[in-house]
């Protein structure tokens, strides 16, 4: 792509040739071609992830004009890439629907959408975004349902994403390998838009949109500012908790919500929260309630979004853990700053990463996880309870993003992975870190110039 192409699908040449009376781009907005065509290949598929190489070293005042220039390479290798893409953002109450094709992903999979805004006045920052899930009924009626909930809740400014399932049957989840790509596509095109607030996301749903939004959550925490299930109770083993460490996270559950033992898996999710919020304060912001005779059906969903609008994503926390699970067959490439190379499990077990970071330290704690159901359901023999058993990974590798919010840049960093020392110096800052974190984030708040690849042994 020679450079008046590269300027054209940026929009900085007009269509016509240039005008003389425009003044000069300033160099910040411009991209750059090497970036676009590595992140072109990115979104294609056609590399397998390979590491972007061909960085320059950066001192730390030319850090923020690197940072525009990665971002608006990233939009042009989306602006050209083909895809469905994000329909315009309307008011809601105007009903304009667009959809994702998901074929490539699922037969017959087309995702339509509603997606608009609640509100007068967009916020500084960009509008809140609420993601909601409908439940497992006729998926055109649940659909139109969704639209009137969202519309009324009380949650402006706002804007809302309400997706009809795409198809229906048996064992048909939001959580499954086709509405993965449609999740990771919304947030992709979203944050490009520059009309939502990367800090303010939220997951939530009624029912079967209840269970996936707690997979999801548990799975997406990093993108998130908070979560809010409705009437469901997931199993932790597919939702572990851990994962929560960030985000607000509600689930409100009848207490003579019996089906499938909503009430019980509910109470449990409670309890492990309250655990983990004991062991970590500050941490599992969470608001877990079974109501006292509320059923199924006549739960009050009105009380969630509003709990979950005042919270905003940290996008740089110094302790996450991460219990990182497979959500149909597919795992993530990374966590908040970390980016997985090398595996530490075998498949029998679960790798689990745990980060803290104290001054210039950072302390990693990778193991391997397995559970014992150690209590089930009253009925349906669902598993209830587990106790966990982590042994310290001995193989594997992982890459550490670092920026200034979490370290001091302009002294050594120490890294510890399981009390070993790892690294223990001077982080270079390149080029190279921001296009590829980029890469395999694709967040704007997470363009690190600074990263270290550390062995687990």
């Amino acid at each position: 792509m020679n450079m008046k192409k590269l300027l054209f699908v940026l929009g900085l040449l007009p269509l016509f040739g240039c005008s003389k009376a425009a003044a000069p781009e300033s160099p910040e907005r411009l991209a750059d071609e090497a970036y676009v065509s590595y992140f072109e290949k990115r979104l294609n598929g056609e590399d397998h992830g390979a590491l972007y190489t061909a960085g320059t070293a950066l001192t730390a005042d030319r850090v923020a004009l690197a940072r525009d220039t990665v971002w608006n390479s990233w939009r042009a290798a989306n602006r050209a890439f083909a895809e469905d893409k994000l329909i315009a953002l309307n008011p809601l109450n105007q009903t304009h629907s667009g959809r994702f094709d998901l074929t490539a992903y699922e037969p017959k999979a087309i995702m339509p959408y509603y997606y608009g805004t609640k509100g007068a006045a967009r916020p500084e920052a960009g509008w809140p975004l609420f993601v909601y899930m409908h439940g497992s009924g006729p998926k055109e009626s649940e659909w139109n349902n969704g639209f009137v909930l969202g519309s009324r809740f009380g949650d402006a400014p706002s804007a809302y994403f309400i997706p009809q399932i795409p198809n229906e049957g048996g064992y048909y989840r939001w959580w499954q390998r086709a509405k993965q790509e449609a999740w990771e596509r919304l947030l992709r095109q979203a944050y490009l838009s520059g009309e939502i607030d990367p800090n303010r996301v939220y997951f939530f749903g009624i029912s079967e949109g209840a269970y996936g939004s707690q997979r999801l959550a548990s799975f997406y925490a990093d993108y998130l500012a908070a979560a809010g299930p409705i009437a469901g109770g997931e199993p932790l083993e597919n939702a572990p908790a851990e994962n929560c460490a960030n985000i607000g996270f509600s689930l409100r559950t009848g207490a003579n919500d019996l089906g499938f033992c909503r009430n019980e898996l509910t109470q449990a999710a409670l309890e492990e929260f309250d655990r983990l919020a004991a062991e970590h304060p500050g941490y599992y912001e969470h608001n877990i309630q079974v109501v006292p005779g509320a059923t199924h059906t006549s739960i009050d969903y009105n009380p969630t979004t509003p709990w979950m609008k005042n919270y905003t994503r940290n996008p740089w926390p110094k302790y996450f853990f991460w219990e990182d699970f497979a959500m149909d067959g597919r795992y993530r490439d990374g966590f908040y700053n970390l980016a997985v190379v090398e595996r530490s499990d075998d498949g029998s077990a679960r790798s689990c990463y745990e980060m803290t970071i104290v001054d210039n330290t950072v302390d990693l704690k990778v193991s391997t996880m397995t559970a014992e159901v150690t209590a089930r359901t009253s009925k349906w023999d669902l598993p209830l309870k587990w106790a966990k058993t982590y042994t310290p990974a001995t193989k594997g590798r992982v890459i550490v993003y670092l920026n200034d919010k979490l370290v001091d840049l302009s002294r050594p960093v120490k890294i510890l992975v399981n009390g070993r020392e790892a690294f223990n110096g001077m982080v270079e800052l390149n080029t190279a870190n921001l296009v590829n974190s980029c890469a395999t984030f694709f967040d704007p708040e997470r363009l690190f110039p600074a990263a270290v690849e550390v062995t687990v042994r």
